[in-house]
């Protein structure tokens, strides 16, 4: 088919153009440690620690992805619960702090919120900041783990999520989807096509993680990690699982073809990952009354809708640009340049330019996903034997993470984990040499991790 020839390497441009570069992880962790300053100047935050969560550490984030930042308060070594004032007024203070140094624009300070947020930018990283947000952290960590059951995950997100803002539809702010929610649905959309690329979350975590996350937080964390852990193992090494090959270009297409009547289809249904099925609204009792124009039940906080903030005129919105893709792709005689159009925002169809059929996408994920990058916050409570990175932000994080060490025979979690390895000098010639170009190797810096970079194998191809 002529739409998926021209199709799939004009995808991998994309990617190549979206993904984040060495910069934009070096600069991200600059904020971080940064804002660990200002943290450590506020006498109400004394004993806090910083922690990124979100898409940086889920490692879902393109070149110009929100940071996201939970502020964790110091409670012994049990997770901490602050009320909502409380979270407000330490939040304040934070914000007053800020204002005495130069670098942190468009302060905005957002206290009614459902979690209540501090918005600044930095180096123009727009940054959420937030307190104790468990929650957060964690939803991140299973994110990153779903990521490295199949690698195709983060290439559709990363797609998805420049389609979203292309059309439009990719801000809570204006009534469309958030990028949790459009993750949520690639995750739908890989549970529900044929062959299944993932299961029903519910085969991984079978619980309610909000649920258990109290009590000791080292002891909370491995519970979830360890159960999790052999599932994924066990889910990854069925043999009898029918494998599902599907290119990138045959899933996004099915992608648009599985939501193309969303909008008639959310009146009666919502999209539940847990299940991994659509759910009948009228006989879930935990939806009920529906309010909402679409609901995708997020599968670690039920049974919170994590499109709670669509309207019903961004939901036509959201099914136009839908159906309006989906039948400029399988059109007969597309050329790249009609179909990055539809597919990204200006900026980045300037920036593409491989011929199709050329793409260098291929050489470029031949580099693997760093330790000390996005993956030792959420990979370091699922890693045996990773390099103990500078970026480890809580005692509590690296007390787990040197557990995980000494656990590295585990029969259950080993399966899952990737062992951390040392590039030959070979390969750090061919590292040197790809710094310039997007088809750099994510790496973070020497400076954050004990000797040599340390790398992550890439996840299932």
């Amino acid at each position: 088919m002529n739409t998926y020839r021209v199709l799939e390497p004009t995808l991998k441009d994309i990617l190549n153009g979206v993904q984040p570069l060495r910069e934009d992880w070096v600069m991200r962790f600059k904020i971080i440690e940064e804002l660990e300053d200002v943290v450590r100047s506020v006498e109400s935050l004394r004993g806090a620690t910083v922690e990124p969560f979100g898409s940086f550490v889920s490692n879902l984030f393109t070149r110009w992805g929100d940071l996201d930042i939970s502020i964790v308060l110091s409670n012994g070594s049990f997770i901490s619960s602050a009320g909502k004032k409380r979270k407000q007024n330490l939040l304040g203070d934070v914000q007053k702090a800020l204002r005495q140094r130069s670098g942190w624009n468009r302060l905005q300070f957002i206290p009614n919120a459902r979690v209540p947020i501090l918005k600044f930018e930095n180096a123009s990283i727009s940054c959420d900041v937030s307190i104790d947000n468990m929650q957060g952290l964690m939803k991140s960590r299973f994110l990153f783990w779903i990521n490295e059951i199949d690698r195709r995950f983060r290439d559709m997100v990363l797609l998805v999520k420049e389609w979203a803002k292309t059309h439009n539809i990719n801000n809570p702010k204006a009534g469309s989807l958030n990028s949790y929610s459009l993750s949520l649905l690639v995750i739908f959309h890989f549970q529900t096509c044929v062959p299944a690329i993932l299961p029903p979350l519910k085969e991984i975590y079978p619980r309610n993680v909000i649920d258990d996350l109290t009590g000791v937080r080292t002891d909370a964390e491995r519970h979830i990690t360890e159960i999790c852990a052999a599932n994924i193992s066990s889910y990854r090494s069925n043999k009898s699982r029918e494998i599902n090959r599907n290119t990138l270009s045959e899933l996004f297409i099915s992608f648009l073809a599985k939501f193309y009547d969303i909008d008639s289809k959310a009146t009666e249904v919502g999209i539940c990952p847990f299940t991994g099925k659509w759910e009948e609204i009228r006989s879930n009792t935990r939806w009920l009354p529906r309010t909402y124009a679409l609901f995708i039940e997020d599968p670690f906080e039920q049974p919170e809708n994590t499109a709670r903030a669509v309207s019903a005129g961004n939901m036509i919105r959201i099914s136009e640009a839908i159906q309006t893709t989906y039948h400029r792709l399988v059109m007969a005689n597309q050329n790249q340049i009609s179909l990055l159009d539809v597919l990204v925002r200006p900026r980045i169809s300037r920036s593409i330019a491989t011929p199709v059929g050329n793409s260098s996408y291929t050489a470029g994920h031949n580099f693997r996903t760093p330790v000390g990058t996005s993956s030792y916050m959420a990979g370091q409570q699922i890693t045996t034997h990773s390099l103990i990175s500078r970026s480890v932000y809580s005692p509590s994080q690296a007390q787990f993470q040197t557990h995980n060490t000494r656990q590295a025979s585990h029969p259950n979690i080993s399966s899952v984990q990737r062992m951390a390895s040392r590039p030959s000098s070979s390969t750090n010639r061919r590292q040197e040499n790809q710094i310039n170009n997007s088809t750099s190797p994510r790496y973070v810096p020497r400076s954050y991790i004990q000797g040599k970079p340390g790398w992550r194998p890439k996840s299932d191809q």
